[in-house]
């Protein structure tokens, strides 16, 4: 499995720091964040180093990713509703560089 040493989801897939997590397969992990915006605030990501969309190059992997969404969405009830963002790059707010999926729900949201 391709990983970064310093990359701190990395370090999570490998057991090296806690993370609260709330699904995991042989590909996926998915956990809570550790600052959350919402009521539901989940992180799902590759167990492998992907360090953005920009650098998903794997078909097969990027659907996994879509489809765990909504299991991990029903997993935590809020299945019904749901935002889920991907931030590509620092400028529009990506602060770790790996691949990640934001499940957001259980309040209101509003658009920016």
């Amino acid at each position: 499995m391709i990983s970064d040493p310093d990359c701190i989801f990395c370090k999570i897939v490998k057991g090296d720091l806690p993370a609260d997590i709330v699904y995991e397969d042989d590909d996926l992990l998915a956990f809570k964040d550790i600052n959350p915006v919402s009521k539901v605030h989940v992180l799902v990501i590759p167990k492998r180093h992907v360090s953005s969309l920009n650098a998903l190059d794997d078909p097969e992997l990027a659907g996994k990713l879509m489809l765990a969404v909504p299991k991990v969405a029903h997993k935590m009830g809020v299945g019904d509703g749901y935002r889920s963002i991907i931030n590509t790059d620092s400028s529009v707010g990506q602060t770790v560089f790996h691949l990640h999926i934001h499940i957001l729900g259980g309040r209101k949201l509003s658009w920016p």
